[in-house]
C-alpha cells in the first residue's frame, strides 16, 4: 500500500487559518472538521502570522527573500570562481617574468 501526501491549495490554507483567528474555532475542531492533523494546521497559523502576505508560496517558488539569497549566492560563486582565475593568472605572468 502505498500512501501520497495530500497537496493543499493556497486558498484552502488561508481559509483554514481564518477559521481559526477570525472565528474562533479551535485548532483541534477545525483539524477534525477539515480533516487535517493538528500539527499542520498549527504550522500553517505560524506561518500566516509570521508573514501574511508572501505566507504559502506554493510548490518550487520562493520567497522573494529566499530568490534574492539564492541569486547572490549564485553571484559569490561567479565572483569566487573569477577570482580564483585571475590569481592563477598572476601566479602563471610572475613566473614568466623571473
Amino acid at each position: 500500500m502505498v500512501i501520497t501526501r495530500r497537496k493543499f491549495s493556497k486558498e484552502f490554507k488561508v481559509e483554514a487559518v481564518r477559521l481559526i483567528q477570525d472565528r474562533g474555532v479551535s485548532v483541534s475542531q477545525a483539524a477534525r472538521d477539515l480533516d487535517v492533523g493538528e500539527t499542520v494546521l498549527r504550522r500553517w497559523v505560524r506561518e500566516m502570522t509570521a508573514d501574511p502576505v508572501d505566507a504559502f508560496p506554493g510548490l518550487g517558488k520562493m520567497k522573494p527573500e529566499q530568490e534574492e539569497i539564492a541569486r547572490l549566492q549564485k553571484e559569490v560563486a561567479k565572483l569566487k570562481m573569477e577570482r580564483d582565475i585571475l590569481k592563477k593568472a598572476a601566479a602563471y605572468f610572475a613566473k614568466e617574468s623571473i
